[in-house]
């Protein structure tokens, strides 16, 4: 007898429970569908979604009851009417509600659409239409406070709400490598690229009459009417080209953060069979062998760079850098020929003068090494010339880079000091006192 007192007692209860879910599912629905909520409203809406939420036990009620939930925040929003100011916006929008609400509309539609019962699919999807814009500004505020995994985080979510908008989730990508969230990072980009995302879009422009700026538009179809009907002119197309190359750089990037060579290694040879004449993936890959201390590899492939893009400084000074660390005359003679290439893209350079300047003088320790070892015997003495001569003769050689350098980075401390050295060396008097007294 007490066994069936308890499981009468239960189903009680269960029975109970069921007829309160159906009221306090009424009561929002009917609340949730009003044009215009006031204050009272929204105080019954938040005590009834938070009842039903402790009382909820079939899916179907707990899908809605998250669902009512996640859209509190827009109706107090809405509750505000139409003159609502973007602080009282702010005020409502945060992480946790973007995320509250990515997650409980985008669970409402699968189960509408598994039940086949489209009760809110619509609203919902006009829903988003409608906040994703104000949303948006949320992420455009957190990156103004340089806030990057709180944007990725938002962005992460607006994709979540609508997953066409795929570019929302590069940004997702693209900022949880600011923010230096490898792990979240990579799997951003590896979703990307599972999505086959390129970036590439057509956008179809034209200049509106009534402020002077570029308007978009969806098609080009729409642009043209504009035309056609007098509010806009100047009618353009303008062309995004492919992320590819930079999504799978990126993720290298990550991978060589977290130390994986091996995964960095084979998101750069993924990019470049992708995108093999991008000069940018190349030195991406030099750089990771650089980085793995692979210097022959390094060095051929930023000479392959150099010749796909001959008017890169940088590529050059790179290669003249990484040759000056050879022991063999050749490379030395080519180093000093790719830091005069460099400056001779970019005359003001100023690490490829200093560099110049280093390589010319490399020897000079060597020889006053030699110099220091000699007596004061006559065959001494005529080796000393000799090697005093050389020296003279590697000064000689810095000197036009050095006083280039002085005359382009006057104030540069390194460069006056070295200058100075080198003019007393030479007995050049003049010219060492005129530097010495510059200010």
């Amino acid at each position: 007898m007490n066994t069936k007192f308890k499981i009468i007692t239960g189903l009680l209860f269960f029975s109970l429970a069921t007829f309160a879910q159906k009221d306090e599912m009424k009561a929002l629905k009917k609340i949730y569908a009003k044009e215009v909520i006031s204050g009272d409203d929204l105080t019954e809406y938040k005590k009834y979604a938070t009842k039903l939420g402790d009382v909820a036990i079939e899916e179907s009620d707990k899908i809605y009851s998250d669902f009512y939930k996640c859209m509190l925040p827009l109706l107090e929003i809405n509750a505000l009417g139409a003159n609502v100011t973007p602080i009282q916006i702010a005020s409502f929008i945060n992480l946790k509600t973007v995320s509250d609400l990515s997650s409980g509309l985008n669970a409402t539609l699968e189960f509408e659409k598994k039940t086949g019962k489209k009760i809110y699919t619509d609203d919902i999807n006009e829903t988003i239409k409608n906040f994703k814009p104000m949303i948006w500004q949320f992420v455009i505020a957190l990156d103004g406070q340089k806030k990057y995994k709180e944007v990725s985080q938002v962005a992460y979510s607006v994709y979540q709400l609508d997953k066409k908008d795929q570019e929302r989730l590069y940004i997702a990508a693209d900022y949880a490598l600011r923010a230096q969230d490898y792990d979240n990072s990579i799997k951003l980009y590896n979703e990307l690229n599972a999505l086959n995302y390129t970036g590439e879009a057509t956008n179809y422009l034209a200049k509106n009459k009534a402020n002077d700026q570029e308007d978009y538009f969806n098609n080009v179809s729409e642009r043209d009417i504009a035309v056609k009907i007098g509010t806009h002119t100047n009618p353009r197309i303008e062309k995004t080209p492919s992320k590819r190359g930079e999504i799978y750089k990126n993720l290298a990037m990550a991978y060589i953060a977290k130390n994986d060579i091996a995964g960095a290694k084979k998101s750069i040879s993924d990019a470049r069979l992708a995108n093999p004449e991008d000069t940018s993936l190349i030195i991406a890959e030099a750089n990771l062998y650089y980085k793995t201390n692979d210097l022959e590899m390094y060095k051929k492939l930023i000479s392959e760079a150099a010749i796909k893009n001959p008017n890169d400084a940088d590529l050059f000074y790179n290669l003249g850098v990484i040759l000056s660390q050879s022991k063999d005359e050749a490379s030395k003679i080519e180093a000093e020929k790719n830091y005069i290439k460099t400056i001779t893209i970019d005359p003001k350079y100023k690490n490829a003068y200093i560099n110049l300047t280093v390589l010319k003088l490399e020897g000079e320790t060597k020889l006053v090494d030699q110099m220091n070892k000699l007596g004061t015997s006559p065959a001494d003495n005529k080796k000393y010339e000799v090697l005093k001569a050389k020296q003279q003769g590697l000064y000689k050689s810095a000197l036009p880079y050095l006083e280039k350098a002085e005359e382009l980075f006057t104030g540069d401390a390194e460069i006056k000091s070295t200058l100075l050295n080198v003019y007393n060396a030479l007995d050049m008097t003049d010219k060492y006192k005129a530097l010495k007294n510059k200010k």
